[in-house]
């Protein structure tokens, strides 16, 4: 659906000498890239048109942007693991130097909880900020000290003195707890059945059945999270780091019972999300103060905090069993995945999920299932219930092909679907196995030697993996509106989310392919929830969703503004709507997929492994700008060796909280632990999409931690089946 008006309420000021954009008070849109084609925007490498104003320090983060009569909040976390605050000693802190106020369960605003959020799930009540003495978890918040600086802030929070009643808390996660365990359907069904699982099992000739456990991770976004709320002229106006503006509104206005209308939400620069950059504690915490005290307030998450109060990926225990004919033709799949969740909420970690869309079997048996625990509530983190679930999956694939002495590729395209697995619909596209054929091709695979163990360099074994990747393919609903101008130029306002994807740059080209102009022609406006509904960037959903938006609108501006038509001063706007059209789409099976492609070195005398190069082909969609695309999909390959031989929150029993809840005691991979990386694409434009975009934000990931965990394999003939393969688990023997 789309309209057109003349004129439009927003308003463009052009024309400084570096080419800027300014947007409002702290809005800044940088252009200025030499392309130039009319045609062919879409395809083209092109750089990042905010890129100067980043690498230059101009671009502003949610931390950054001043306001007048700023005041600073600093969160108190809960020391104890489970109990109640029985008192907290504010007297001597409002004592302090600068300090303002001391927002607490018995003196804070009440919200309001019960509501629906995105997706139809209900909000995590741990934005129910100060609403009760309760403490469900270490590092939940107790209070908010607000004070004029950021320092007087940080100093009186350490020194306010708080009470517990301590109870009993268990945070241990195991795969023991299975009995526990219950079944939640949250955006998609928990257990879905197909078939006859234990009898086609009994009449498979070879079986695998085997346990894989992943740990609890962290986001890590570079960006801390950061958010200033000020009330002006009877409207909240937040400026925030996040994943999407509109949906941090809405979950404000429900939280503090206001009119939607009269909540703004400001987001422009994001320096990583990750899945992490919801509606948070320090959001609901800056609205609180400013509300109180009526002036504008700062609350920004140190590194630490953020392990608590940004959500983690669970850690998962994983049972899959696969049974298969000689030939390696599966009779049965069966895949469970446990992972745990807090006390206050659920949330379910899908890692069976994977299995239903991979590979044909007579049997299909998946189940997620949660179990609850003393501990902060996991959230979604890139590529959530994928990346888990494709390590287990495509490493019972790895172990089954050695069973059966089939080929790991070969393997899978034998098994390879016609239509959906489990659902038996068409699939809107698929090209797997074209992927996995040009990364043999590119890799190298043809020469290898399928016996583990064999290769050795020096003291190093050699080995080399594969998996496969896939990641759902989504698109929400989104308004956008596109203004000609009349100096020539073309303003496109979407209330999108780049959390550093290059999706401010992807729909620039958009745009400028649709219009037939140059992309420097083309303004993009984003991070505004006034700016209307629009997706979150999440799912990989956020380029097809908005692209969507923006080509509906670029048409309809075509058909308004025939060839050569005057513009009047206040331009011409028109808006669009994609949620009929997205309504209207048939049933399908809609993925991207990817082959991924590792070679390792192990040292078996200190357990030290070396990932030397790592391939990844993907079936993604068209891609809108290959220099951006590749930084993505480089950016979760490089996440999966992380998630493979690095990252490991680990709890402490006695305390219920993390061992090194920073960046010093987490490791992720480092300079010296990325080798070279290559990605790649095979053709593969969604005949669904108006632009033919499926989505990358994901899929690079999926798979890659498992391609690691079987070139270990192959290298030193010792399945990994718990992650990650540390030193210690290398010298004593991994899994098996």
């Amino acid at each position: 659906m789309t309209t057109t008006t003349q004129g439009d309420a927003a308003t463009t000021t052009r024309g400084n000498a570096g080419g800027t954009t300014t947007q409002g008070d702290a809005d800044t849109a940088t252009q200025g890239n030499t392309g130039t084609a009319t045609r062919g925007n879409v395809g083209a490498a092109y750089i990042r048109v905010e890129g100067r104003d980043k690498v230059t320090g101009a671009a502003r983060y949610a931390g950054e942007i001043p306001f007048a009569d700023l005041a600073h909040g600093w969160l108190v976390l809960s020391s104890v693991a489970r109990g109640r605050v029985r008192a907290l000693d504010t007297d001597a802190v409002l004592a302090m130097p600068g300090v303002l106020t001391v927002l607490h369960h018995g003196n804070a605003p009440r919200v309001d909880t019960a509501f629906t959020g995105m997706m139809g799930v209900a909000p995590d009540p741990s934005t129910g900020l100060f609403q009760h003495d309760r403490v469900p978890h270490m590092g939940w918040p107790v209070a908010l000290v607000v004070a004029e600086t950021s320092e007087q802030a940080r100093e009186a929070a350490e020194a306010l003195v708080v009470r517990y009643d301590r109870e009993p808390h268990d945070v241990a996660f195991s795969a023991g707890r299975e009995a526990e365990a219950y079944a939640l359907d949250g955006h998609m069904p928990a257990v879905v059945e197909k078939g006859d699982l234990e009898a086609e099992l009994a009449a498979s000739a070879v079986v695998v059945d085997a346990e894989y456990t992943t740990p609890e991770e962290h986001h890590n976004p570079m960006e801390p999270h950061a958010a200033a709320a000020r009330w002006e002229g009877g409207r909240l106006e937040v400026v925030d780091s996040n994943q999407g503006t509109g949906w941090v509104a809405g979950e404000l206005a429900n939280l503090f019972s206001l009119d939607p209308a009269s909540v703004r939400v400001r987001s422009e620069h994001v320096g990583g999300g990750f899945g992490s950059k919801g509606t948070r504690a320090h959001q609901v915490a800056a609205v609180m103060a400013a509300t109180v005290l009526q002036r504008p307030v700062r609350v920004v998450l140190t590194r630490r905090q953020m392990f608590s109060l940004a959500g983690h990926r669970s850690p998962t225990a994983q049972r899959v069993r696969l049974g298969a004919d000689a030939d390696g033709r599966l009779r049965a799949l069966e895949h469970r995945s446990l992972n745990h969740t807090s006390t206050v909420h659920d949330f379910v970690e899908p890692g069976a999920a994977a299995s239903r869309s991979m590979y044909a079997a007579d049997a299909h048996h998946t189940a997620s299932r949660l179990v609850k625990l003393d501990v902060p509530t996991p959230t979604w983190m890139r590529a959530p219930g994928e990346a888990p679930g494709s390590f287990a999956l495509e490493s019972a694939l790895d172990e089954l092909a050695e069973r059966c002495g089939i080929d790991p590729i070969e393997l899978r395209v034998r098994n390879e679907p016609a239509v959906g697995p489990v659902s038996g619909l068409p699939f809107g596209s698929r090209n797997l196995i074209a992927c996995f054929r040009e990364g043999a091709r590119r890799f190298g695979w043809d020469g290898r030697d399928p016996r583990p163990g064999v290769r050795r360099e020096g003291r190093w074994l050699l080995g080399t993996g594969t998996a496969a990747a896939s990641f759902p393919t989504l698109a929400m609903p989104s308004t956008a509106a596109l203004t000609a101008e009349a100096d020539g130029t073309f303003t496109v306002r979407i209330n999108a989310a780049d959390i550093g994807t290059g999706a401010r740059t992807a729909l620039t080209l958009v745009a400028a392919d649709v219009l037939e102009v140059p992309a420097d022609r083309v303004r993009v406006r984003i991070g505004d929830s006034d700016l209307g509904a629009a997706s979150i960037a999440g799912g990989s959903a956020g380029t097809r969703s908005w692209g969507w938006a923006v080509t509906a609108a670029a048409q309809e501006l075509r058909r308004s503004l025939p060839q050569g038509a005057d513009i009047p001063p206040e331009g011409v706007t028109v808006r669009s709507d994609t949620a009929e059209a997205l309504g209207a789409l048939a049933r399908k099976e809609r993925h991207a997929f990817g082959s991924q492609f590792a070679e390792v070195a192990v040292d078996p005398a200190t357990g030290e492994i070396r990932v030397r190069r790592m391939l990844g082909i993907f079936a993604a969609g068209r891609i809108v700008n290959p220099l951006t695309a590749r930084n993505q999909f480089v950016g979760g390959m490089t996440w999966g060796i992380s998630m493979a031989l690095h990252e490991e929150a680990v709890r402490d029993r006695a305390s219920g909280g993390l061992y090194g809840a920073d960046l010093a005691g987490y490791h992720v991979a480092a300079h010296a632990d990325v080798p070279h990386i290559e990605a790649d694409w095979v053709d593969d434009p969604d005949p669904d999409d108006p632009v033919g975009i499926k989505g990358i934000g994901e899929v690079g990931i999926v798979g890659a931690a498992a391609a690691v965990a079987n070139a270990v394999w192959h290298a030193t003939g010792v399945r990994h089946r718990n992650l990650p393969i540390r030193p210690d688990r290398v010298l004593a023997g991994g899994d098996a």
